[in-house]
This record gives structure tokens, sequence and C-alpha cells, in this order.
């Protein structure tokens, strides 16, 4: 039985950025992370570098009980958990430490968020945005299998992963958080998402 999991996280913050983006997508969720486990404390993507401000933006790890996130507790989100084999999370965890060796030479693709949107690919070497970073790791690792290019996936095309299991979708708040230690499914801990997340247990 495999009982390896990833986790797409897809959220929206309500800052300025986030909220054009929904404006021309006219879709719910703006920006996408990836999570290889269920601790939410490291999950990656391409965004902003420091909370307050739209730029400097690149490669970055994200976290729930941080940053941009405990800045806009009101954000929402949505999670699925998706199944993977053990050669298919070992070629994300080797991936993403590649790309975190040589860090600082990515960039966040402000025009390939407009091209994107128009379903025109812009490929720029070392120039991501969320979705098409998230994207190109699912697709070459065999998880998303799609005729799609990364370069015009947004983030709520990822929903089309088969082999995914609804988590939660809500608010993000201080009241929501709990150490992934002091429990065995959730890093949250309202009752109403501790039951949704209990039902998902073997």
């Amino acid at each position: 039985m495999n009982n390896k999991h990833i986790y797409i996280v897809l959220s929206r913050t309500g800052t300025t950025f986030s909220n054009i983006i929904a404006l021309f997508t006219q879709k719910e969720y703006s920006h996408v992370s990836l999570s290889l486990d269920a601790s939410f404390t490291q999950m990656f993507s391409f965004g902003r570098k420091i909370p307050s401000k739209v730029l400097p933006a690149g490669l970055v790890e994200e976290n729930l009980y941080s940053g941009v996130f405990a800045m806009y507790p009101k954000s929402k989100c949505l999670v699925y958990k998706i199944d993977v084999t053990d050669e298919q999370l070992t070629y994300l965890q080797n991936s993403i430490d590649n790309f975190f060796k040589n860090k600082d030479d990515y960039k966040y693709s402000v025009l390939g968020t407009v091209t994107a949107y128009f379903n025109r690919p812009l490929k720029r070497e070392k120039y991501y945005f969320c979705s098409q970073f998230v994207a190109e790791l699912l697709i070459n690792s065999g998880i998303y299998k799609t005729d799609k290019l990364p370069e015009v996936i947004k983030p709520m095309d990822l929903l089309e992963i088969p082999n995914k299991t609804f988590v939660y979708e809500g608010i993000i708040s201080e009241e929501n958080y709990q150490n992934y230690l002091e429990n065995n499914y959730s890093v949250f801990k309202s009752q109403r998402l501790s039951k949704a997340l209990s039902r998902l247990i073997p």
C-alpha cells in the first residue's frame, strides 16, 4: 500500500498582486505552493522574498506559521493530498535541492504570468512563476500528466491532477495552527478542520 504523499496548497492572501492575478484569471486562488509533507513548514514556490514587499521575488521556501501567511491571517487556502511513489518523492526532493543550491539565480517571471493568461508560453532560463514551477516538477516526476506546457499552467489548472484527495478549504488563521508533531494528521487545530482531516486517516 502506498503511503507517500505530497500536498498542493492553493492560496489567495489578499495582497494587491494576488488580487490582480485573480482579477485576470477570474479564479478563486492565485498562488500555489508544494509541500512534501503534512507539516506545511516547508512549502516551495516562487513568490515574494520579503513578505511586506512585492519585489524582490523569486524561489522561496514558505511556512504557514510565518511570512506572508502570518501577515494576512485571513488568507483563503485549498489543500489537496496527492499519492506518490517512492521514486517520485525522491525525484521531487532532489530537484528542489538542486533549485535551492542556486537559489539566488532564480527570478520571478512577472511577464510569464501575463502571457500564461493568454495561453502563450514564455520560457526564460531561471525565470518562473509559482504554478509554472510546481507544474514543471510534477510533470517531470510523472505525477501530473498533461499536454499543457508548464509556462501556461495556472494555479487552478493543477486541480486536473488525478489521484488527489481533498484535505481542507477555508481561512488560514492563527486559531487553526498547531504543530504537526502534536497531532498525527494536521497542522491545524480547529475542530472543523481536524474532523475533516481525521476522515482521511486509514
